[in-house]
């Protein structure tokens, strides 16, 4: 996500989030593993010093939650997360140990779901080969009319 769609999101937020497209119950963790799960080579991988599974493709981590927890740690661009945790402080924080490398904490109760769709699409993309990347473009590019 650049820097200008997470501001854009952000006024969006800012102007009261239950009226969004996509907001009602609170994203499950299972609706959220599916996600996370969905894109190319993306594996669950459990970290026994940590407790809790991690998210990655290619053995790096685009992802961190663990089951129950009421929120997601995502990767991010510096400029993406400064972006959102100034839109909606209630759902995006800044995350312990990684927060001062862009990655952000995302509330499951109050994100946009579509919101979470992209901003876990832009973690996977920040995180995978870009070969990997492109070729998933390729995939799902919307045909031209």
């Amino acid at each position: 996500m650049s820097t200008e769609a997470a501001m854009a999101q952000g006024k969006a937020g800012q102007a009261g989030r239950a009226g969004r497209p996509g907001k009602g119950k609170a994203v499950t963790n299972a609706e959220l593993r599916s996600m996370l799960l969905a894109l190319p080579e993306a594996e669950e991988v459990m970290v026994e010093a940590w407790g809790h599974p991690t998210y990655r493709v290619r053995n790096k981590m685009f992802a961190s939650t663990s089951e129950g927890s009421p929120t997601v740690c995502l990767k991010a661009a510096k400029e993406t997360q400064q972006a959102l945790l100034a839109s909606d402080p209630a759902t995006f924080t800044f995350p312990a140990y990684v927060g001062r490398h862009g990655w952000v904490d995302v509330a499951l109760a109050t994100v946009d779901r579509g919101e979470l769709a992209e901003l876990v699409a832009e973690a996977w993309r920040l995180t995978a080969p870009k070969r990997l990347v492109k070729a998933y473009d390729e995939e799902n590019a919307l045909p031209r009319p």
